[in-house]
């Protein structure tokens, strides 16, 4: 008698765990919400200015040294689960930089009359990038995951700074929109059956040229590999 008690205890334990334990797996058609916050950190090291001053049609260079300066905004993404391991994010949000030349392209534009503050470009950045993820612990408290695929980068609302060294304020200027490959490498720690927070890091392949026309230095163009590292950290639920 006390053992079939006892045992009816146990079962009436094990099934009112199985109805209060919290449930950390994802599935198949669940969307994933986060908010982060980002900081965007150009890895440029590659642009060029050039201007046609010198012979007029024909761009020449003027030095190497376009530095892209950092910012910090907030990010949305949504994650769509096709399978409890894989899944398809779609992140949104945008970012303002200054684009600067460095002092060897400096002294060189100064040399060909080209006089005032090192900041040439100030732009808004619009990057939407979808990524295919792939979730290794699906129905761990820590769910690691990585992430391949596309973002397309619109630059908009550009303009030249006032004592631009290279253009005035109102110069025509416009920047190339830009295709490329994105990587991403990312964590969510989970707080409860919905809720988690999230850790990530993407590398994407950003490269623009900026046309800027009508300029006291004739026609000037830049060439920059962009390529930012974006580290984000945020809050997510599962819907």
């Amino acid at each position: 008698m006390k053992t079939t008690k006892l045992a009816t205890i146990l079962l009436a334990a094990i099934g009112l765990s199985a109805v209060t334990a919290p449930v950390f797996a994802y599935e198949a058609g669940d969307w994933l919400v986060r908010g982060r916050v980002i900081t965007v950190a150009p890895n440029d090291d590659s642009g060029r200015l050039y201007t046609d001053a010198l012979s007029p049609g024909a761009y020449t260079s003027i030095g190497e040294g376009v530095k892209v300066d950092n910012d910090t905004v907030p990010e949305l993404d949504i994650t769509y689960m096709i399978t409890r391991n894989w899944g398809v994010e779609l992140i949104l949000g945008f970012s303002e930089h200054n684009v600067a030349v460095h002092k060897g392209a400096e002294i060189t534009a100064r040399g060909l009359g080209m006089n005032g503050s090192s900041q040439v470009i100030e732009s808004k950045v619009l990057p939407p990038t979808l990524l295919l993820q792939y979730h290794f612990r699906p129905d761990g408290d820590v769910r690691p995951y990585l992430g391949a695929g596309i973002n397309y980068t619109y630059f908009f609302d550009e303009k030249v700074p006032s004592s631009s060294l290279v253009a005035a304020q109102g110069d025509d200027i416009k920047l190339d929109s830009s295709w490329g490959l994105a990587v991403q490498a990312g964590v969510d720690v989970a707080l409860n059956q919905d809720w988690f927070v999230n850790f990530d890091v993407k590398y994407i392949d950003i490269d623009t040229e900026a046309h800027f026309d009508g300029t006291a230095a004739a026609r000037l163009k830049i060439n920059t590999d962009i390529d930012p590292f974006v580290w984000g950290v945020g809050i997510g639920r599962r819907f």
